[in-house]
């Protein structure tokens, strides 16, 4: 594209010069400064101005118009096409600069709620992924958190119904609760308990529609010390994986529970479900912008189906380098919703 202007100067000055009419290539020349505008530095699209009027300019004294009032009108046209094609160079990176401040900030709020776990807690070695679904995005709904507690290491991943500054003020709430209730509570059930009543308390000062649509799927995890498995709670969100060898399988995460901010339908939430995670093996969280990634025959993405015989799967970030880029291909262009990824490998613990 950024060969286009010149093109459209070198087509408009011959087709000028080579015209029975005077001038039918001045399209082509207005359409070389504005597209130099919109594609080109500002440098070059001061040249590209340049190279038009000096040469509309050597077409008038070729045409012995230089000193006639149409020679006059048809410099000055070319140089008001110049500088229209320099003004619109400066409103789109004026606009740029503006949409590169609103990044930052956005890119500032999404660390800030959502920062990077550590790469290493107790016998797990971490990694995480978060992917919005238009590249343009930084910010959205989907959270994970790992921490380190009394009652062993707790992961939570999520997905918030919706989008934006509204998503992102509902995952500040959950990750605030999950990191506090995590110390606290010694059972999964209980845990989810309490970052529930805190997203309904957060909820009472939102509009009544958002009360009664807004809700979290969640699942929470937990490795204990000394356990060779996982524990695991289900709050309507999509199972994790195990990666071991070459294999890669969905764990029972046993009966699905309502999602967050749904107990005032009054079901009870299920009890946390055992699940092996032995030593060598990764567990993969998801949320459901990997499994309802869609090819072009609109089939979902099943990463048990497309990750086995891949391996072997060594390092977590290995293995989400791995289904970033095969979902990538399975998509083959933008993706319907954001996608969060939190992989976590156990390492043996050193001797002694």
């Amino acid at each position: 594209m950024e060969f286009a202007p010149g093109v459209l100067v070198a087509g408009g000055l011959v087709w000028n010069a080579l015209s029975p009419q005077d001038y039918w290539g001045d399209p082509m020349l207005t359409a070389a400064s504005v597209t130099a505008g919109a594609l080109l530095s500002l440098r070059h699209t001061v040249a590209v101005g340049v190279v038009i009027v000096v040469g509309v300019f050597a077409l008038t004294v070729k045409d012995g118009t230089a000193d006639t009032v149409v020679g006059h009108l048809e410099l000055f046209n070319t140089v008001f096409a110049a500088l229209m094609g320099v003004g619109v160079n400066r409103v789109i990176a004026r606009h740029g600069r503006h949409l590169g401040v609103v990044r930052m900030v956005a890119e500032a709020a999404q660390r800030a709620v959502l920062p990077e776990p550590p790469r290493r807690i107790g016998p797990l070695a971490v990694a995480a992924c978060y992917q919005a679904a238009q590249s343009e995005a930084r910010i959205g709904g989907d959270a994970y958190a790992v921490q380190r507690t009394p009652f062993g290491v707790r992961l939570l991943i999520a997905d918030v119904r919706g989008k934006g500054m509204g998503a992102v003020s509902a995952v500040s709430v959950l990750l605030g609760a999950f990191r506090e209730a995590a110390e606290v509570e010694a059972e999964l059930p209980a845990l989810a308990d309490r970052m529930e009543r805190a997203l309904l308390r957060e909820s009472e000062q939102t509009s009544e529609e958002n009360r009664l649509e807004g809700f979290i799927t969640a699942l929470l995890c937990e490795v204990r010390p000394g356990a060779d498995g996982v524990r695991l709670l289900d709050c309507g969100h999509p199972a994790p994986y195990l990666c071991r060898g070459s294999e890669v399988r969905a764990l029972d995460a046993g009966e699905p529970g309502l999602p967050l901010g749904m107990g005032a339908l009054g079901a009870g939430r299920p009890v946390a479900t055992a699940a092996p995670f032995p030593v060598g093996s990764t567990l993969l969280l998801v949320t459901d912008g990997v499994t309802e990634a869609r090819d072009r025959a609109g089939r979902f993405y099943d990463p048990a189906a497309q990750l086995t015989g891949r391996g072997p799967f060594g390092a977590p970030q290995e293995v989400i380098d791995l289904l970033v880029r095969d979902i990538g291909r399975w998509t083959d262009g933008p993706r319907d919703d954001d996608m969060a990824v939190l992989a976590l490998t156990r390492r043996p613990l050193p001797a002694g």
